[in-house]
């Protein structure tokens, strides 16, 4: 394999499950009864240093990793020294790019600044806050704990510790938000000392137990006119602090993109590393199993902890590339299109949802309103 190949970490911890989470994450009281994080997690980064080694056996390449980003669950309960340890491994086994992209996902309260000066010296480079929302009524029907006051503290000693790039995530279309709360959200996030802002809409999964909630009618989900609305809304303030859109839900300030997630919207290759992961290589897609425990006992007894995988279809990585690329600022070549596809979707200049200019260039780019329409405008390009 020539390609180069990034890398996810799953931390699989949590200190609380909020009520919207669907990811693949524990409490320590989920995994083991009266018991604290260390405990449940002691031995975890041994294990992510034995996958490593199975990794390399398997996807050996000659470039050095360009990004790496550490995700969960709560990636700040861990020791930053623990976290150096997989680093290190990780720089031993691959080789680091000079400009490589270390990102750490963090829960404001579980840092202090000691914590994130440490996570700094062992070579995160970029931190990505869970902020979510500004608003407590928000906050507490996601079920996020955190003081919104730690948010204004964790950036701040982000930056003061040496993160050039900092960011934070938000949710919007929440039950109980109105345009309101939403407008003091983001003027909340664009006072804050960062260089990348996700604002993504509220999906609600079912199985967590806002699902439950909605489906009691204990609380009520707003309409989707109301939720684009807000989409409009943030991408006019992020726009006007600076902040550029070049992907879907994601803004920048100049030059501060994401280069890992840039990576999973090009279809690059990845290996996930931690129960329930995902990983690509070459059109082929495979996952961990998910528990930690069943993760441990596979590791420990010298068997790759692979569930499943798929090896993609040309069809299927034909979608797959249309449905990534349309989600980025440069949107797609025409050239990649046949005939009957640009056809299907030259009604879309017209109303405004595809970009003109850049149509003129050779490339099918979504305006601000296609945005809103991006997965119907999909389906059409799919279907011809």
């Amino acid at each position: 394999m020539n390609e180069p190949l990034s890398f996810y970490v799953h931390i699989p911890y949590c200190v609380k499950r909020c009520g919207y989470c669907d990811f693949n994450t524990y409490t320590p009281s989920e995994l083991r009864e009266g018991g604290d994080l260390k405990s449940v997690s002691n031995g975890y980064i041994d294990l992510l240093i034995k996958e490593i080694g199975m990794a390399h056996a398997v996807a050996q390449t000659n470039s050095p990793i360009p990004t790496i980003f550490f995700g969960g669950g709560t990636p700040t309960l861990m020791e930053p020294t623990d976290l150096g340890l997989v680093l290190m491994e990780l720089s031993n086994t691959y080789g680091f790019a000079n400009d490589i992209e270390i990102t750490i996902e963090a829960n404001p309260d579980t840092v202090t600044k000691d914590k994130l000066a440490k996570l700094r010296d062992v070579g995160m480079n970029r931190i990505s806050f869970g902020m979510q929302s500004a608003a407590p009524n928000v906050l507490k029907v996601l079920d996020r704990t955190h003081d919104p006051e730690n948010v204004i503290k964790a950036t701040t000693w982000a930056r003061e510790v040496g993160f050039d790039e900092v960011s934070v995530d938000l949710i919007y279309g929440a039950p109980t938000e109105s345009i309101s709360d939403w407008e003091a959200t983001v003027d909340a996030a664009l006072e804050l000392p960062i260089t990348h802002i996700s604002a993504y809409a509220l999906i609600v999964e079912s199985g967590t137990k806002l699902a439950n909630q909605v489906r009691r009618g204990e609380v009520v989900m707003p309409d989707e006119d109301q939720t684009a609305d807000k989409y409009l809304i943030a991408d006019s303030k992020f726009n006007s602090a600076g902040f550029s859109w070049y992907e879907l839900s994601n803004w920048a300030k100049p030059g501060s993109q994401a280069k890992h997630n840039i990576a999973y919207w090009e279809n690059a290759n990845w290996w996930g590393l931690g129960p329930g992961a995902h990983s690509h290589i070459d059109g082929v897609r495979f996952w961990n199993v998910k528990h930690p425990s069943t993760y441990a006992e596979r590791i420990n007894n010298g068997v790759a902890p692979v569930q499943d995988s798929e090896t993609l279809t040309l069809e299927d990585k034909e979608n797959e590339r249309i449905m990534l690329e349309i989600r980025l600022r440069d949107g797609i070549a025409l050239t990649s299109l046949t005939p009957d596809q640009i056809a299907k979707v030259e009604s879309y200049l017209e109303t405004g949802h595809l970009d003109l200019d850049f149509w003129g260039v050779g490339r099918m780019a979504l305006t601000q309103s296609g945005r809103l329409i991006a997965d119907r405008i999909v389906q059409e390009i799919i279907s011809a």
